[in-house]
């Protein structure tokens, strides 16, 4: 029985679709002890006038919070607020039985994964150093714009302390740390899916998490030495 159920587990979590996001937000939750929250919902594009079909095209998908110009639309926690965040799973449940279209979000820090992303090309570059040099990383998330890499909780103290030695730390850089958060996959947000470039193994025991100090130099590096690695990039 218990092999079923972890063959269950994993079917759930691999899958695509509005039943994959509750799959997977329980197996974050229940499984693995990291708090999560439903992301803001996305609101289709509206038709913009186009091609010689005369049937036009579709804009981008919207943010439906209230900031017109939102710049991570589907990509950030709205309501209920990042607080919010739990590992409970009839909370969770309720959550996505209401909203089966809404991403799942990590509330990073505390006891949870924190993370560091940078733009995707970088990103690139950064896990290829890596694995040349045989550094062993944990689960690495991906959009089409931007990668993360889960890596063990950190706090700003030590963060400070590991980046003021550094002669130039990219704008472009995001450091996910207490009090952050994280789209994790299979969401959908308004820049394209989201999915794992480093999956981790769908089991009850959480992923192994590498140390920041182990991988920052790596993102650094590609950032400053990558076309575009420093742009500020969503």
């Amino acid at each position: 029985m218990r092999e079923i159920l972890g063959r269950r587990r994993k079917y759930l979590f691999r899958r695509t679709g509005k039943s994959a996001l509750i799959g997977a937000a329980l197996h974050c939750a229940t499984e693995w002890q990291w708090p999560v929250v439903p992301g803001v919902r996305l609101r289709s594009g509206e038709r913009v006038p186009g091609t010689r079909s005369g049937r036009g095209d579709r804009a981008a998908p919207r943010c439906s919070c209230p900031d017109a110009g939102c710049v991570v639309p589907g990509a950030h926690p709205f309501e209920p607020g990042l607080l919010a965040a739990t590992t409970d799973a009839r909370m969770v449940r309720w959550w996505w039985t209401n909203r089966p279209d809404a991403p799942v979000i990590l509330a990073t820090g505390g006891r949870a994964p924190c993370a560091v992303s940078l733009p995707a090309t970088a990103g690139a570059r950064a896990l290829a150093a890596l694995d040349h040099f045989g550094v062993r990383l944990g689960p690495v998330i991906a959009t089409p714009t931007r990668v993360a890499l889960l890596v063990s909780p950190y706090d700003l103290a030590e963060l400070g302390e590991l980046l003021y030695s550094r002669d130039e730390v990219p704008s472009s850089l995001r450091f996910h740390g207490d009090g952050g958060y994280l789209v994790l996959p299979p969401s959908q947000t308004g820049a394209g899916p989201v999915r794992w470039e480093r999956a981790p193994a769908a089991t009850s025991e959480a992923p192994w998490l590498p140390d920041v100090t182990t991988v920052v130099d790596a993102l650094v590096t590609a950032s400053t030495h990558t076309p575009d690695g420093s742009r500020l990039a969503y």
